[in-house]
């Protein structure tokens, strides 16, 4: 299949992308399948990426980043999700990491960041809650000034590196009133946190790499220089500004994947026969082929455009909810058709388009709802 080279890429982050190429291909596949089977990625990997270079790609060099910009970001996603690779949480981490860079004292970015960026601190976001999701009103976690310490009560549910999670960026109710001036960041770091524990590491119908957990505090005791940038009532605000950064790399994944699964699906056919033939040359499977490449080709060009607005700091949230919904709809779509042209062997896990079709249905719920996507686009209508 001819791939048109994205209009961003250069010399540079070509020589970039092979790295992580070769990194995905020699040291994470291998141990895709026990990551698997025991529902976490392992700390290791985390800190290997780290040493190579992959984490916080676009975190400035004085807070311990490569200093680039969100095309390196995008390069590693790409990598990963073309070949299945969903347990890694990145994206949560890169998500926590801009939390901190946008919103964070210089204190809490030169102490925390840097860790991060070497992969010693697996960053989460700790927003939902049994019974809070994207309405964010419904939160109840509360957090009360003790001091020098808040003391932290509640619960998470659905959190994303759960298990692996060294900081927290965490939604806390600092006020008991009912408005968004009631809410608050608090970066939660959680080794040897009395109060804290962290619960089942949950059986999802996907994403089966990945450490999606509950999370407990029972007066966990949280040092008040942890509040995200020192003043309460900020959390609403804090979350909203960087939500276009996170439902683009949803995009950036979904496009990524829909890219994978069509060249693992080329091959199948190609090599797949029926009655004398291969797969490939029944009319039928062309002219499906045909559509699927048509809607990723149209995909890979939107966010071509959104990943170029981002690194150059003009990416707005009605274009970053239009991509995240639109893209993941998509995905759903073609990771369908791609499960239907590889017949019976397409529901078997052990083939990485039955894997994807698992994994691609959370990316229509988490980051908002697309429901909610069409809500915030059509406002600004």
């Amino acid at each position: 299949m001819l791939e048109a080279r994205s209009p961003w890429m250069d010399d540079d982050l070509q020589i970039f992308r092979d790295a992580v190429a070769k990194f995905a291909d020699a040291e994470m596949m291998p141990q895709e399948a026990q990551w698997r089977a025991q529902q976490n990625v392992g700390k290791d990997i985390w800190r290997r990426a780290g040493e190579l270079g992959f984490l916080c790609t676009d975190i400035p060099a004085e807070y311990g980043g490569a200093g680039a910009d969100f095309r390196y970001e995008a390069v590693v996603y790409e990598e990963l999700n073309r070949r299945g690779l969903s347990g890694f949480g990145q994206g949560v981490h890169s998500i926590a990491a801009h939390y901190l860079l946008n919103h964070g004292t210089e204190e809490q970015k030169h102490r925390l960041l840097p860790a991060m960026a070497r992969g010693e601190l697996i960053g989460a976001i700790g927003i939902t809650e049994p019974g809070a999701g994207s309405d964010m009103k419904g939160i109840r976690t509360r957090a009360v000034r003790d001091g020098d310490h808040y003391v932290v009560n509640g619960s998470k549910i659905f959190i994303s590196n759960g298990l692996l999670a060294g900081l927290i960026a965490l939604v806390v109710r600092t006020d008991p009133g009912p408005g968004s001036k009631s809410l608050s960041l608090l970066m939660v770091e959680t080794e040897a946190l009395p109060g804290f524990r962290v619960g089942r590491v949950l059986d999802k119908m996907g994403l089966h790499a990945q450490d999606t957990a509950e999370l407990f505090f029972d007066g966990a005791r949280v040092p008040a220089t942890n509040l995200l940038g020192g003043a309460e009532g900020k959390g609403m605000y804090q979350l909203m500004s960087d939500l276009p950064y996170e439902r683009i790399l949803i995009g950036v994944c979904g496009v990524a994947a829909m890219e994978g699964a069509l060249a693992a699906t080329l091959s199948y056919t190609r090599e797949r026969k029926a009655f004398g033939q291969s797969i490939f040359e029944f009319q039928n499977t062309k002219f499906k082929l045909a559509e699927i490449a048509t809607i990723v080709r149209i995909a890979r060009t939107f966010i071509d455009e959104c990943i170029r607005r981002v690194s150059v700091g003009e990416l707005d949230t009605v274009t970053a909810s239009m991509a995240k919904w639109w893209i993941t709809d998509m995905q759903q779509k073609i990771l369908d058709e791609c499960v239907q042209l590889h017949g019976g062997y397409g529901y078997m896990e052990e083939y990485l388009v039955c894997r994807m079709f698992a994994d691609s249905r959370v990316q229509r719920i988490y980051g908002g709802t697309n429901e909610i996507m069409k809500e915030v686009i059509s406002r600004a209508l």
